[in-house]
């Protein structure tokens, strides 16, 4: 899929991205996070340009060369008839007998999520001469817009912990390799950046609440289209975040020890009914079919068999969490094995490629890190923790929400890694936090226990 053309375009529209960033470091960057700006956005276009090298020579194609191929039916009208593609652009799946001859001809059409990322390519393709590799950069850019908002607002939060932070944002190999080129992941991790700072800024600060508003609503209208189900953990952990952090504004302890409880269960409450609104028009992803979707997940993985072999396992890189029925019994009971599948597998042993050996490195570190934790300090002290900061409390109910929706529904470690990619910088950031508490000596722990605004103490 690239090609010669991708070679001589490449270099220039890099050149053009690097005198941008270069640019506009010093107004989105500290002296402490300076050095960080390029850095991150190399990483994401690397993630970019190594992600169509795999798929064109290691898998021979994959959906991202298909949302390049798939966009030319809508890049063509728009160069030959631009009213005709502009139709094509805006269109959500209908029919219109202007349009009928090209829509009728794309995989995609009537699946938005999809289509969303093929007009995105089409509408790129306009200003780099329809050249893949450019367009992956480009979302590699966009991506990093939306990361680079994560971690300044996490720095406000945590602003002694930037290099952690930088790590846990920036540099965890599968979400800048999975999530920085022509992929549904890209633009959710994006967006998803865009949320959590429009979240902060506007509900937490209550700064630029309009702006925040419309960012936060842009940003989640695109998730919706792309994977609804980013908003079934988004949401109701946000709700508990608010609230949290409106019960610590009580001065009265007392008062507090009465009202936490009450604010956290309506904080739950009120974010699973604002899922249950979100995603009542996705039949596969509402709150009430989440547990049919899995079951049914399950049950085709199960038909997929080793059938030659005779051996009735699964094959390849796929994974069992337990017998999924359809009913929420089922999925609650193999939710345990679903989060510990998400968070810390595949290991190493059961590497079977050379691109699950990437994943497998990087869940057997988070495993080391959750061990050394809990060895170090205890799990009741890191529990306790987490309950004291909004934030780490926000990460953990996000990551523990997703882990296990992807957990369920994946079935297999080749699109587990993909799907959980906009998970990995809330996870490793909490985790590397925590790391930063668990190094702490005991007897400094009557003290601060993390630097932070919230100043939580042992």
């Amino acid at each position: 899929m690239m090609d010669l053309k991708d070679l001589l375009l490449t270099p220039i529209y890099l050149i053009m991205i690097y005198a941008i960033a270069y640019a506009s470091r010093n107004k989105f960057t500290t002296p402490k996070t300076k050095k960080y700006f390029i850095p991150a956005l190399t990483v994401k276009i690397f993630g970019a340009i190594a992600l169509g090298l795999v798929y064109q020579f290691y898998y021979h194609g994959g959906d991202t060369f298909r949302f390049f191929i798939e966009s030319e039916k809508i890049y063509n009208p728009l160069l030959d008839s631009p009213k005709i593609g502009i139709k094509l652009l805006l269109a959500t799946g209908e029919f219109d007998p202007e349009t009928y001859q090209y829509a009728s001809t794309m995989r995609w059409y009537t699946a938005q999520n999809n289509q969303l990322i093929v007009k995105a390519c089409a509408f790129f393709s306009l200003f780099c001469f329809r050249t893949y590799a450019v367009i992956a950069i480009i979302f590699a850019s966009i991506c990093f817009t939306g990361v680079w908002a994560l971690y300044t607002t996490l720095l406000k939060i945590f602003p002694k912990y930037y290099n952690q932070l930088a790590v846990g944002v920036f540099f965890v190999p599968s979400a800048f390799f999975w999530a920085s080129g022509i992929m549904k992941d890209t633009v959710c991790l994006a967006m998803l950046g865009w949320a959590f700072w429009a979240f902060y800024q506007g509900f937490v600060e209550k700064k630029n609440i309009l702006l925040s508003i419309l960012v936060l609503s842009l940003a989640l209208f695109i998730i919706k289209v792309v994977k609804i189900y980013i908003l079934l953990c988004f949401v109701p952990a946000a709700g508990l975040w608010i609230f949290m952090e409106n019960s610590k504004r009580i001065k009265s302890k007392a008062l507090r020890l009465i009202a936490t409880p009450l604010l956290i269960a309506i904080g739950l409450v009120g974010g699973y009914f604002g899922s249950t609104y979100l995603t009542s028009d996705d039949d596969k992803y509402s709150v009430d079919n989440i547990a049919e979707t899995a079951a049914v997940t399950s049950d085709y993985l199960d038909r997929r068999t080793d059938k030659i072999a005779g051996t009735g396992r699964r094959t390849g890189s796929s994974y069992n969490v337990g017998k999924l029925d359809g009913s929420t019994a089922s999925m609650i009971a193999a939710a345990p094995q679903a989060i510990f599948v998400s968070l810390y597998r595949p290991f190493l042993f059961e590497v079977r490629n050379p691109v699950m050996l990437l994943s497998a490195l990087e869940s057997t570190w988070f495993l080391w890190i959750t061990l050394m934790m809990i060895r170090k300090k205890g799990l009741t002290k890191i529990i306790q923790l987490i309950t004291k900061t909004p934030l780490l409390t926000f990460c953990l109910v996000f990551s523990l929400m997703f882990a296990l929706g992807v957990g369920l529904t994946s079935g297999n470690f080749g699109t587990l890694v993909r799907y959980k990619t906009p998970m990995l910088p809330f996870f490793v950031s909490m985790l590397l936090l925590l790391r930063a508490y668990s190094k702490i000596p005991k007897s400094k722990n009557s003290g601060r226990v993390l630097a932070s605004k919230y100043q939580v103490r042992g």
